[in-house]
């Protein structure tokens, strides 16, 4: 590109000199450059922004509804699983379980009671002693005196579990991101048949975090899972930190007409240096690749800007026809013309190109090592040197 505006402004300034001037031939003067092959290092870079983020959070909540008595942990505190965070009231849950274990042990007294009557049950009713239809009456009490039996064991369990529910400890190693309770308020259950249940804690893994940046949609088709990425933030700006892409995701956010897509890019935080929220400026290595031959991309041609670029040169019209009589696959896509240099004056010559970094171009065939090639301007800068001209000569017309 700065090439491109360097021959800008020769053309432009020897324009101005050569329509101003006098009298003389006032034949164009026309300027190229020759470059030889050479090895290269192909490097393209993508630049995005984006926000700390945690990989996965985890929403604490309380199974027991309540007044909060007791809380454990402030945000950015780092905390062990298994670690208490919070308590609810106990009281209600206390008095559910002294009432089910009383419920209990008098299932468990009816049950001996109906267990008694039954064997004796078996052996009047062997003894003609008592009807059939008492003696399923006796059978029938004993089973619903162990059914109950079993009905209250499960609602003193229950009421156990209730009683532990009221003691919040962490499900995992994290830290805390947000406690939007304080003590003395008075929480929902989850469980409850109204409401979500309160929020008691937000935690979170901060060892591992990521960064979601928004890349432009001209961009995403080269950005890849696994590439490597350069993160830097505000707050240490004489640090790197490196990140991997770990996913593109597919729906587009668009903002003022402009169209991106989150990439989503996982870091290492083991020092705890990244924080929720932090922004970051991101650099994707989309090309990172030494080529054994290359050329400056300003010397490739197509067949619609050959002839005016030849010309330049002198090339005769009927070699170009005759040249480009081949059809050659992968035209303006992989496949390209160059004007090479030669002992007997410039010609054209079909070469393949690989990876670009938009100044250079990989070259694969067509060109060997110590190969010269011409650059020449494109044919916009020279339709843009005719209209010049033209403006210039009717500028100082003095007919």
């Amino acid at each position: 590109m700065n090439d491109m505006k360097n021959l800008k402004y020769i053309f432009t300034s020897l324009l101005i000199v050569s329509s101003c001037g006098g009298g003389g031939d006032n034949k164009d003067t026309q300027f190229y450059k020759k470059e030889q092959t050479t090895p290269q290092k192909l490097e393209v870079s993508i630049d995005a922004s984006g926000v700390i983020e945690a990989i996965s959070s985890v929403e604490i909540k309380s199974k027991a509804s309540g007044e909060v008595l007791f809380l454990g942990a402030e945000v950015g505190d780092f905390i062990d699983k298994g670690f208490m965070l919070a308590q609810i009231d106990q009281r209600t849950a206390n008095n559910i379980v002294d009432q089910t274990e009383s419920d209990l042990e008098a299932a468990k007294v009816r049950l001996l009671n109906a267990e008694s009557q039954y064997e004796r049950g078996i052996e009047l009713h062997k003894n003609s002693s008592i009807s059939d239809k008492d003696f399923e009456d006796i059978k029938e009490n004993f089973a619903q005196a162990k059914s109950t039996l079993v009905r209250n064991q499960v609602s003193f369990e229950n009421a156990k579990i209730a009683l532990d529910d009221t003691i919040v400890k962490s499900p995992i190693d994290g830290t805390v991101i947000s406690r939007p309770v304080e003590v003395g308020q008075v929480i929902s259950s989850p469980t409850s048949a109204f409401g979500e249940g309160s929020i008691i804690m937000t935690m979170a893994d901060l060892s591992k975090v990521r960064v979601r940046a928004l890349v432009d949609e001209i961009d995403v088709g080269k950005v890849a899972i696994g590439q490597k990425v350069s993160i830097k933030v505000a707050a240490y700006r004489d640090k790197e930190f490196i990140g991997t892409v770990s996913k593109i995701e597919p729906r587009a956010y668009v903002q003022q007409n402009v169209t991106t897509f989150p990439v989503l890019i996982d870091i290492n935080n083991e020092d705890n240096l990244l924080l929720i929220g932090m922004n970051t400026d991101v650099v994707i290595q989309i090309l990172k690749k030494d080529v054994s031959l290359s050329v400056p991309t300003m010397s490739l041609r197509t067949r619609q800007d050959i002839y005016t670029a030849a010309a330049v040169l002198d090339i005769d019209k009927e070699d170009i026809d005759t040249f480009l009589n081949e059809r050659v696959d992968g035209e303006n896509f992989n496949r390209f013309i160059v004007i090479k240099d030669s002992k007997n004056g410039p010609f054209l010559s079909w070469v393949k190109v690989g990876e670009s970094d938009l100044y250079n171009v990989e070259i694969v065939e067509g060109l060997t090592k110590g190969d010269v090639v011409y650059i020449l301007p494109s044919k916009s800068l020279f339709d843009y040197q005719e209209r010049f001209k033209e403006r210039v000569s009717g500028s100082f017309s003095f007919g």
